[in-house]
């Protein structure tokens, strides 16, 4: 495995250590402390990740553009890491929507470029294990930050804004590191032979792409939007009983999961079917949102997070892997930015309806909404026969 990928995923673990210390705590935060309603969390959070998809679009096509992919990796971590101290010292609804924003379009500015460079320094035989390796990394850090933000719960008496302030230094390392340790590969190993238009426009490249990529593109958006913001996981554990301090263990058990089966997820996308794995993920997300649903005591929203982190660990490095496979070397940035454009537009769908609907219905009419749409798209997978068949391996 290049080095590379162990920098991204170190890099990754650390930034999401202080992502998901934030996270596991902030719609708590803002349902108790600053009064929003499920309406405005839902519509913060599908903005916030919606404004990430529309960012790497742009990010994507230029690290295709400009042929560097490091410059726009640091920048991202550095405004993600900036965007943490505003979480402890907002008063208002206002204030954390600031820092959501300003962050996501962190997110937004790292995430192609860095797929893309996962993509540019391995082979293709590994693809897919370097990519679910870079994602269980990652999710080391999903689980140590809601561990921590629990410590510090119980050692701050529930001072969510002292434990808030603790996020500010995993994410300082994590763009330290990255700047000191990322070594992209020279220009002509990226691209050999551009693609006709990848040099006269940014984004005139999206032509180029073939209709296997936009297939790739069209799943994910299904995929999206059968599941909402994780934030929803975090009110359901609220909403059966766990007490506050607790509530991040919800996020633990999720990252847990999903941490254990990133990489084996990944290897086998190497050598299985991808509408095997598809399907089988598709299966743990209906299970995870009808235990959700009928959830009435804590351990029971528990095993419906532990569904949901198998469901993410099934799906997110194949679907990566396989828009890896799908597009031209050349055009590696912009292939991802427009799948996480589309991606984004769907989990900003997604999670206002899931507001919605907890608003009006309930919660359980929001998972079980959930676990229909993941029904309706299992089968139309299963049902679907292109002849082309989307490709496994690079």
């Amino acid at each position: 495995m290049p080095k590379t990928i162990w920098v991204l995923g170190f890099g990754s673990l650390f930034m999401d250590m202080s992502s998901e210390l934030v996270h596991s705590l902030l719609p708590v935060f803002m349902a108790t402390v600053l009064g929003a309603s499920m309406v405005t969390i839902g519509i913060i959070e599908g903005i916030a990740e919606a404004t990430a998809a529309v960012v790497k679009v742009f990010s994507g096509a230029l690290s295709d553009y400009f042929r560097k992919r490091k410059f726009l990796i640091v920048l991202g971590y550095g405004l993600g890491a900036l965007a943490k101290p505003i979480f402890p010292l907002a008063t208002t609804i206002g204030w954390v929507f600031g820092a959501r924003f300003v962050d996501r379009i962190g997110k937004g500015i790292r995430g192609a470029p860095r797929d893309a460079l996962i993509a540019d320094v391995t082979p293709p035989p590994i693809r897919g294990a370097a990519y679910g390796l870079r994602q269980a990394l990652d999710t080391v850090g999903a689980i140590l930050g809601p561990l921590l933000a629990l410590a510090l719960m119980v050692w701050f008496a529930n001072d969510i804004k002292a434990v808030l302030w603790v996020a500010v230094i995993p994410a300082f390392v994590a763009v330290a590191l990255l700047f000191l340790a990322v070594r992209e590969p020279e220009a002509p190993t990226l691209a050999p032979e551009p693609a006709a238009g990848a040099k006269r426009s940014m984004l005139a490249g999206a032509g180029h792409l073939p209709l296997r990529y936009w297939l790739v593109v069209a799943l994910g958006a299904i995929f999206t939007l059968a599941r909402f913001s994780e934030a929803f996981l975090i009110l359901r554990a609220t909403d059966v009983g766990v007490a506050l301090a607790y509530v991040p263990a919800i996020m633990v058990v999720m990252n847990l999961v999903y941490a254990v089966f990133a990489y084996a997820a990944g290897a086998a996308s190497d050598r299985l079917p991808a509408r095997t794995l598809l399907v089988i993920g598709l299966g743990a997300l209906i299970v995870a949102d009808l235990v959700l649903a009928l959830a009435a005591t804590p351990w029971v929203a528990f095993a419906g997070a532990a569904f949901w982190g198998l469901h993410m660990a099934l799906t997110q490095g194949l679907l990566a892997k396989l828009v890896a496979d799908t597009a031209p070397a050349a055009l590696r940035g912009s292939a991802f930015g427009i799948f996480n454009l589309v991606s984004g537009g769907a989990l900003l769908l997604a999670s206002l309806i899931a507001g919605w609907l907890w608003s009006v219905f309930g919660p359980a009419a929001t998972f079980m909404a959930g676990a229909a749409f993941a029904l309706v798209a299992a089968m139309g997978l299963l049902l679907y026969r292109p002849k082309p068949r989307l490709p496994v391996s690079g």
